[in-house]
């Protein structure tokens, strides 16, 4: 049997993120080991994250307002892969985002698509304002203060397009809000407004303040419009009572956080959050030094915060963020009780088909929601991961059950040409794919991994198996881009 310490692995990572404002990489090194003792089943975990490369700092480059300039992305890419010495094929996981503004670009999707491919064999690539306010919080350190002080924590991303909020309860994410709310939404050149987003334009004019394009800028007005901005994500994080079109500044019409939560303390990242370190630090930073607002919010958010009672906690990162968390904090490694076929991976993108607590106790109500659900993934056709609970299914002959179940609904998958996928929480991952695989004919692959929370709407990723096959990476992750 594998002893502890020969369990001990070192994959490697990288991390790439398209801001509004900024572009940059990262590559870790993630050290997954097994925590349990000699003579019983290994639980592996990561134990170890370190970033071990970060590229300089780029604008991100744009064709026009409407497009990315995917060429250029590229040969940043290389560029850095190479002073990095790092080779795609050398990576086993990692991320590439494309947050903020920069996800509502029109050509979002395909810029994703091919960095995705040139970036890895198992990076995967994924936008969404839910997503980076996870991976912002997790690079600053947000969930690992909020466990260790056992507090109500949150973190506030604010870049260049959006400001992205995440919420901890003692480590545990409780809550995700997004707001259209960026240093780079009015944009100046030469003294003169050359670019306003549409939302802060409407919140200039409800609130009087002149702002349009050609026009010059009025640096008075601006401090102003800054100062309202900041009310607002104040306003987001329940210090401050919400105004009637408060509403409006949510990306993609999201919701905000319940007024009911309290937070006991904040961390602060993005590149507005690093122009208020440096103007916390003494520096005299030009106003419009990056051709935009950020230095002003920067300043009207210094002033707020320095109003305020609540307690600010230093992020571990602050214009980086977002990329540490990419490349540090996606990955998870399943159970080390699995059934795969290993000529079936790695496999990205495949749509989860999650079964709710309701019918996940009652086999009867599994298989019909297998199949009424399936037709919303092509009815077999195309890949899909079945994802459930499990923990009412414990037993060998409870687990015979499930897999009876699971066959029954999920026809229409075992016809087809695709493998068929389960992920369950409960740790029955490689008895559950066993009591299938004799359900099913011979050359039907099947992969069912334990250990993996999934929800409505996410799609997972599983990489080549690790630690002597014991264990797969897997990122849970949701793909949605601004509009």
């Amino acid at each position: 049997m594998l002893t502890k310490m020969s369990m001990e692995e070192k994959i490697k990572s990288v991390g790439i993120d398209i801001g509004t404002s900024t572009t940059q990489m990262i590559f870790s090194e993630l050290t997954i080991c097994n925590t349990a003792g000699s003579y019983v089943v290994p639980r592996i975990h990561i134990v170890d994250k370190r970033v071990v490369y970060r590229s300089p700092i780029y604008f991100t480059p744009l064709i026009g307002d409407a497009l990315i300039d995917t060429e250029a992305i590229e040969k940043i890419l290389r560029k850095e892969y190479a002073k990095a010495g790092v080779a795609p094929a050398d990576l086993q996981t990692g991320a590439v985002i494309i947050t903020g503004d920069s996800a509502r670009k029109e050509n979002a999707d395909i810029v994703l698509q091919a960095l995705s491919d040139m970036a890895g064999n198992f990076v995967v690539a994924t936008a969404g304002p839910s997503l980076e306010s996870v991976l912002s919080a997790k690079g600053a350190g947000t969930d690992n203060l909020s466990r260790k002080k056992r507090k109500v924590m949150a973190n506030i991303d604010i870049g260049g397009g959006t400001s992205n909020i995440a919420v901890f309860d003692r480590g545990k994410l409780i809550g995700t809000t997004c707001l259209d709310i960026g240093g780079r939404l009015v944009r100046v050149e030469g003294g003169r407004i050359t670019a306003v987003f549409s939302k802060i334009a409407a919140l200039a004019e409800r609130r009087g303040i002149p702002l349009h394009v050609g026009e010059p800028a009025d640096l008075q007005q601006l401090e102003r419009l800054c100062e309202i901005m900041a009310d607002h994500l104040f306003q987001a994080i329940n210090r401050q009572t919400r105004t009637p079109n408060h509403g409006s500044l949510y990306t993609n019409d999201g919701a905000p956080l319940p007024q009911v939560l309290h937070m006991d303390a904040l961390t602060l990242s993005g590149g507005v959050a690093e122009n208020m370190r440096r103007l916390n630090a003494g520096e005299a930073l030009d106003p419009f030094l990056y051709g935009d607002i950020g230095v002003l919010l920067a300043k009207a958010l210094k002033h707020r915060f320095e109003k305020s009672e609540t307690p600010v906690c230093e992020a571990r990162e602050t214009i980086r963020a977002t990329v540490v968390g990419a490349g540090s904090h996606t990955v998870n490694v399943s159970g080390s009780t699995i059934h795969y076929e290993a000529n079936t991976l790695p496999i990205k993108n495949i749509p989860v088909l999650k079964i709710g607590e309701e019918e996940a106790t009652d086999p009867k109500k599994i298989t019909e929601t297998i199949r009424n659900k399936l037709s919303l993934f092509g009815d077999g056709e195309s890949p899909v991961a079945i994802g459930l609970l499990g923990t009412a299914f414990s037993t060998f002959a409870a687990i015979q059950t499930l897999a009876e179940a699971i066959v029954n609904g999920a026809k229409a998958v075992i016809e087809g040409p695709s493998p068929l996928i389960v992920i369950v929480e409960n740790d029955i991952g490689k008895a559950l794919g066993n009591a299938m695989a004799l359900r099913v004919r011979a050359d039907k692959p099947i992969i069912s991994l334990d250990g993996i929370y999934t929800a409505d709407g996410d799609y997972i990723d599983i990489g080549e198996p690790v630690a002597g096959g014991r264990v797969c990476p897997v990122i849970v992750k949701t793909i949605i881009f601004n509009t």
